[in-house]
């Protein structure tokens, strides 16, 4: 038992290092289980889903639940992999579970809040954030997360006791952001816009304050890429590519409404939506640290050396990993928006794939980045100033994806689903080769409210005023507009 033990804590120590197969070989078990495995088999999923093996993981996080259904800390963990791979209903079976079984416990509500949210219960998740609320006050995230899930009214918003928060001093500079980000988001619901931005700077000049990050660094690997992906005199060799067609790469910025865009393709019955994947940067990472023979290499040599990687092994590589993740052979959309990068890389590597770059208004989509407390990545939606520099590059990189790959990327706007969403879905399913399905109509327009597209916004119907949002705020955001102005951006 002691040696079990030892074992286990030394898979956590692999799993905290990113040594996922050693953590699997320290977890070996044996050929009959019992309940007191079920905590192995939880941690051998998670380490399965980090290789990207998908089926792994979720058998083994099955088995976990069915050894030990009455452990709500299996419970738990088990929902939260499955949240992960998509498998949503049984995720909330899981939490549900777990909360049943311990039901002061604000962690399983605040995980089940999240997996409620995804699916559309906006209701039942904020009973859930309430609650975690009432156990743990100084969890800043549920605050946010709350006012996140719906339009507050004058009626009916927690701002009173919002600013009572933020009126007292807060140990935690991430708890003090997240609450700023909350003001933000419920003052701008009610019209209040002038305390919704200041508290949307407040919250954002702190954020930035603690990062380290220079754009000039972004903008220069705009360059960097252009330089070793010159326009060809003809078009690019196709025949080194991947023949595949399976995947449709949805690219742009963050905030622009690629998720709207996803969710149109994904009601078709021939598509999956495979959610925001990091394979084709990790794929096209090790090919060229492979290539060049060492690893760690600074970003313009990588950006060079992806330029002269076999391009065809490259489409494999993704596809092997894309696959695996989602656990499906069909056709499939990656919306992960930094692949606007790779462009290029893409159609060269599987020139039968479909690009589709999604745009927004300049203004817009600098505002709707701002005003979003991301979890990960991002780091100059911050600053105006940053957003201003960053957007320019963007433009200037996907102004020469146009010209190098022609009629191989299609563009679409926000705008152009909001003015005319027959129209524009009809475009997206000719691009990807798909007959009309009624299905992907199932969003409606409504000019009566407003809305972005975050997880919990998708679910509700599309509205024509998010489009002008930014408008509330054209005075402050005024050096956005002259950072667009001088690299000759209309606005």
């Amino acid at each position: 038992m002691t040696s079990g033990r030892n074992n286990y804590d030394q898979a956590l120590a692999r799993m905290r290092e990113r040594k996922w197969t050693e953590a699997l070989e320290l977890l070996a078990l044996p050929a009959i289980l019992t309940p007191a495995h079920a905590h192995c088999l939880v941690l051998r999923a998670h380490c399965w889903w980090s290789l990207a093996q998908r089926p792994a993981a979720l058998e083994a996080a099955s088995a976990a639940r069915d050894l030990s259904p009455n452990d709500p800390v299996v419970l738990d963990s088990v929902g939260t992999l499955f949240s992960l791979a998509n498998e949503q209903g049984a995720a909330l079976e899981a939490l549900d579970r777990a909360v049943a079984l311990a039901p002061t416990n604000p962690r399983y509500r605040f995980n089940r809040a999240a997996i409620r949210r995804f699916a559309g219960d906006l209701e039942g998740a904020e009973a859930d954030y309430d609650f975690v609320i009432a156990r743990r006050p100084v969890d800043y995230e549920a605050y946010l997360n709350r006012a996140e899930l719906r339009i507050q009214s004058a009626e009916r918003n927690h701002i009173a006791e919002l600013e009572a928060l933020i009126a007292r001093p807060i140990a935690d500079r991430r708890g003090e952001v997240q609450l700023r980000y909350a003001l933000a988001k419920e003052y701008e619901d009610i019209g209040g816009y002038e305390k919704s931005f200041a508290h949307l700077r407040a919250g954002a000049d702190l954020q930035r304050a603690h990062m380290r990050y220079d754009v000039a660094h972004d903008v220069a690997t705009v360059d960097w890429i252009i330089e070793a992906f010159p326009k060809p005199a003809s078009a690019p060799n196709e025949a080194r590519g991947n023949p595949e067609d399976s995947p449709i790469f949805i690219v742009g910025l963050p905030r622009s409404g690629s998720t709207l865009f996803e969710r149109i393709l994904s009601s078709h019955s021939q598509i999956a939506a495979a959610g925001e994947l990091n394979d084709l940067a990790l794929a096209l990472v090790e090919t060229a640290q492979s290539q060049v023979g060492r690893g760690n290499l600074p970003r313009r040599e990588l950006v060079r050396a992806a330029a002269a990687v076999d391009f065809a092994a490259l489409g494999r590589d993704y596809l092997r990993r894309a696959r695996s993740a989602l656990g499906v052979q069909d056709r499939f959309i990656d919306k992960m928006p930094l692949n606007y990068l790779y462009c290029g890389i893409i159609h060269r590597a599987l020139p039968n794939a479909r690009i589709i770059h999604v745009t927004r208004h300049p203004m817009a989509a600098g505002y709707a980045m701002y005003k979003t407390l991301f979890k990960d990545g991002y780091p100059f939606s911050y600053d105006l100033s940053d957003i201003g520099r960053y957007y320019v590059a963007y433009r200037r990189l996907m102004a020469h994806w146009r010209d190098y790959l022609g009629d191989a990327l299609l563009e679409i706007s926000y705008e152009d689903l909001i003015a005319d969403q027959a129209g524009a879905t009809r475009r997206l399913l000719e691009a990807c080769g798909l007959e009309w399905q009624e299905g992907c109509m199932r969003f409606h327009l409504n000019a009566a409210a407003t809305t972005t597209a975050s997880a919990a916004q998708v679910r509700r119907p599309l509205y024509a005023t998010s489009v002008n949002q930014w408008r509330h705020f054209a005075a402050q955001l005024e050096p956005l507009r002259r950072a667009y102005a001088e690299a000759g951006i209309a606005t």
